[in-house]
């Protein structure tokens, strides 16, 4: 089945899966998860009943019972999992996909990703090969709302920002459902009524032309910045009062401020390969290490639990809190930049001044290549960089990052399309031109 992804499973609804998939899926998703009770929640695609009902019928005539959330974030699926300690959830959607897909993000107990690696792959054999016995005694399907309860957990992240003018995109995604209650009137709202159809634009909030109307109003209003949200709120980005998009590797930089500074807490902070070089070395004013990690929810999660980091992000938008059950939050990143951008304000600095002191470096942003022989083509870039000058730091556990002493690079291969993805960073833009037409060079003999 095309469906399952190293992440999650996900694709395009009744053509890489359907509802007969579906129902198979609930009905040893129990086995896989351990546990008779799972949580379900799901997102505003046209699909999401749909597959709801194909999901919670393999569930219940296996034999467990569904605890149905409703129409909800992917983080407050994973807040409730942890909270009220369920064994498993499932959140129906498809992320920032376009409106003809949807999926499955699976948890298990203490709200553990449930990737490829360490239980998806045995759900797709079961998927293809077991028998499905309907249970004698079916399980139960009750409807559950704890949204007052999550309002509250988040609304210990709220501040004091009168301050602040800001516009907000929810691309008509699932963070139209809180973000009012959080925010109030204040922020100037646009693609705020969840609408699986998407109309403002797609939900996916790092293609540039997804960012335009949030940019427009930022301009348009004289914002002090603007947010903007992926489908399911599991991912935030920020766009600054010049209209200009801020790398979201950038604020976990920041945040280092929220958590070292203001909080006064201490520990690790995680990124993902693909990080800035800047992340670390500002990190390194509060006495912060950093480690790094593989790309995805379902490694950087886990690796955030393994090594009870206090915060992490990716250059996707996501970022973990250990506060969150070492999970990923749109909300509780949003809110938090937002006191940390109210105090450097009062302050006297601009969103732009702020990140102008964070990073020194020119970044190329990830670039995507078609490319038929991955491995291959990365080994090529690999060691043509590799004899010229042997690297400060190499590393091969996603793809591989080499690290000199004015540049970076990162060549890895998508776990979710059919691309090699590149990223390099160097101290001059000459350098990292040249770094870039090089690669586009090597890579043409593997198109």
């Amino acid at each position: 089945m095309k469906a399952f992804k190293a992440y999650d499973i996900r694709g395009v609804w009744n053509t890489d899966f359907n509802s007969e998939d579906v129902y198979k899926i609930g009905y040893f998703l129990p086995q896989v998860l351990n546990t008779k009770h799972i949580l379900v929640g799901r997102d505003c695609r046209a699909s999401s009943d749909e597959v709801f009902e194909a999901l919670t019928k393999g569930i219940t005539d296996s034999g467990a019972d569904v605890s149905d959330a409703g129409l909800t974030t992917t983080p407050m699926i994973y807040w409730g999992t942890g909270k009220f300690e369920f064994g498993g959830s499932v959140m129906i959607t498809a992320s920032h996909n376009p409106k003809e897909h949807n999926g499955l993000k699976v948890s298990a107990a203490n709200v553990v990703p449930v990737g490829y690696d360490n239980g998806l792959n045995k759900l797709e054999a079961m998927v293809e090969k077991s028998e499905i016995k309907v249970s004698e005694t079916k399980g139960e399907i009750t409807k559950i709302d704890f949204s007052s309860e999550y309002l509250k957990y988040l609304d210990k992240y709220n501040s004091d920002f009168s301050n602040l003018h800001f516009g907000v995109d929810c691309s008509n995604g699932m963070a139209s459902i809180f973000i009012k209650q959080l925010l109030g009137n204040q922020a100037y709202y646009i693609n705020d009524i969840a609408d699986g159809n998407f109309p403002g634009h797609e939900p996916n909030p790092l293609e540039p032309e997804n960012q335009e109307q949030i940019k427009k109003l930022v301009i348009n209003r004289q914002c002090d910045f603007g947010i903007i949200f992926d489908g399911d709120a599991d991912r935030v980005m920020f766009i600054d009062e010049n209209g200009r998009f801020v790398s979201p590797d950038l604020i976990i930089a920041l945040m280092g401020h929220y958590f070292f500074e203001k909080q006064g807490q201490k520990g690790l902070v995680l990124q993902d390969i693909r990080s800035s070089r800047a992340v670390a070395e500002y990190l390194e004013q509060f006495g912060a290490s950093v480690e790094t990690w593989r790309v995805g929810r379902a490694y950087g999660a886990a690796k955030l639990r393994e090594i009870d980091g206090l915060f992490g992000g990716e250059l996707a938008g996501h970022y973990y809190f250990r506060d969150f059950y070492y999970s990923d939050s749109g909300l509780v990143a949003a809110l938090i930049v937002l006191n940390l951008l109210s105090d450097f304000k009062a302050a006297g600095f601009t969103f732009s001044q702020l990140i102008k002191t964070i990073t020194p470096y020119y970044n190329s942003g990830e670039l995507n290549f078609k490319i038929n022989q991955k491995q291959e083509a990365m080994d090529a870039i690999k060691n043509h960089f590799s004899d010229i000058e042997k690297p400060l730091r190499f590393l091969d556990f996603d793809g591989y990052r080499l690290d000199y002493s004015d540049f970076w690079f990162n060549i890895r291969p998508s776990n979710t399309e059919p691309y090699l993805r590149f990223i390099a960073e160097a101290k001059s833009e000459s350098k990292l031109n040249e770094i870039i037409e090089k690669v586009k060079d090597l890579l043409q003999g593997f198109e």
